[in-house]
């Protein structure tokens, strides 16, 4: 090739290497991270990751980019260049912030996949945090006047349970019985999946201190509520609308966590001995009504079953992320698929585990990239969410263990 002729460009195959996460805890100032950084959060994901993946060297590790909602004090500063320098990469190991709300984790690895799929990146860390005890959503934020003098959106949607209600009165079927009932069986899948080893192996023990109590250890979640009952969450206050249906119990809590994933190219995983959890298939991103921002989810996944040629009943596992039970239950009804169907988040979701916004992505990505290994049945999975503002997520992953035939 001349010195004036450009290299030939083709597309590789990413891969979904291995996830990590911190335990999820309760946000606010009795939560075991109430005194802990975001950033050191992130820091102990980067270290476990590399530690877990020995044959991957820190140098070989392209970019960093790790999202997060709230980016001020201790996760702002372009914090996937901060948490790389703090876990030790490398300073010729570059990194970025990123921000699409709740799935900012999931932009991440779309992001970098994307970058490596083009060949830019061999290697990429992706992730998210974020520690809602501190850094409440929107803090800081200063919403155009045009946003309501001009009614381009209704006050609802900067409200998230506002408009998880709106979602309600869209859908009237959509009862808070309905609600109640799947918020139920979230908690009661987490739980099996906690006494079965398959939820604990992903997450990383995290040093806690607190000025009254000292240091701690974060081993487990903090938000499950085992003792959940239909009788107990029927008797919940509404706290979005008066005699409304979004309640604690159907809800995702406050939470502070974070997460990150190893994404590779498949030739160079098996070049450097690593493991491959899931191959990337396609993905889609979509806008919505930001009134009704949970439906978001749909549209997104017809537009990554249309653009990959796949169709709804191709996808063996779904990972939908449980911001409002009405919201998973909306996907559910369009797509014809049964509230109970066990294909859908067979070990709990966010309704018992949390959703520390921006970094929810990656732990439905981490979860998908278990459950392949375990269902070599399976080929295709989904992971998809809601979005703030009026936006959907979906991506589509291959189980690599399938053994079926063409």
């Amino acid at each position: 090739m001349s010195s004036g002729e450009r290299r030939p460009r083709w597309l590789r195959e990413v891969v979904f290497v291995d996830g990590v996460r911190t335990p999820f805890g309760k946000a606010g100032p009795k939560g075991v991270y109430a005194e802990t950084r975001a950033d050191d959060l992130v820091v102990r994901v980067i270290r476990e990751l590399l530690r877990r993946n020995p044959s991957l060297p820190a140098d070989r590790v392209d970019e960093v980019a790790i999202a997060a909602t709230t980016q001020v004090g201790d996760q702002g500063l372009t914090i996937g260049r901060t948490a790389a320098l703090l876990a030790g990469l490398p300073k010729s190991v570059p990194g970025y912030a990123i921000d699409r709300m709740c799935a900012g984790a999931m932009t991440a690895v779309t992001t970098t996949a994307s970058g490596i799929a083009f060949g830019a990146y061999d290697v990429a860390i992706a992730g998210g945090v974020e520690h809602m005890g501190r850094h409440p959503m929107g803090e800081g934020a200063d919403p155009n006047p045009r946003f309501f003098s001009e009614k381009l959106v209704d006050g609802s949607a900067l409200v998230m349970g506002s408009t998880a209600e709106n979602l309600h009165d869209r859908f009237p079927h959509l009862t808070r019985e309905r609600a109640d009932a799947f918020a139920l069986a979230s908690q009661q899948k987490y739980a099996k999946a906690v006494a079965n080893g398959q939820i604990g192996p992903e997450l990383v023990t995290v040093s806690t201190r607190s000025a009254e109590q000292g240091w701690g250890l974060a081993t487990v979640d903090e938000p499950p509520r085992p003792n959940t009952s239909l009788e107990g969450l029927a008797t919940l206050k509404t706290p979005f609308r008066p005699h409304g249906n979004v309640t604690a119990g159907n809800a995702a809590g406050l939470n502070d966590g974070a997460t990150g994933c190893i994404l590779a190219a498949e030739e160079v995983a098996l070049e450097l001995g690593l493991d491959v959890g899931m191959r990337l298939v396609g993905y889609g991103f979509v806008g919505v009504e930001p009134e009704v921002m949970g439906v978001g989810p749909v549209p997104s996944t017809e537009r990554a079953l249309a653009r990959t040629g796949l169709t709804i009943e191709d996808i063996g596992l779904f990972e939908l992320n449980e911001a409002f039970a009405v919201q998973v239950l909306a996907f559910l009804d369009h797509f014809g698929i049964a509230d109970d169907d066990p294909r859908v988040n067979p070990w709990g979701g966010a309704i018992a585990v949390g959703h520390p916004l921006a970094s929810s992505g990656v732990r439905l990505m981490t979860q998908l990239s278990r459950q392949f290994a375990e269902r070599p049945d399976v080929r295709y999975g989904l992971t998809a969410m809601c979005v703030g503002l009026g936006m959907g997520a979906t991506v589509i992953w291959e189980n690599p263990n399938w053994e079926g035939t063409e």
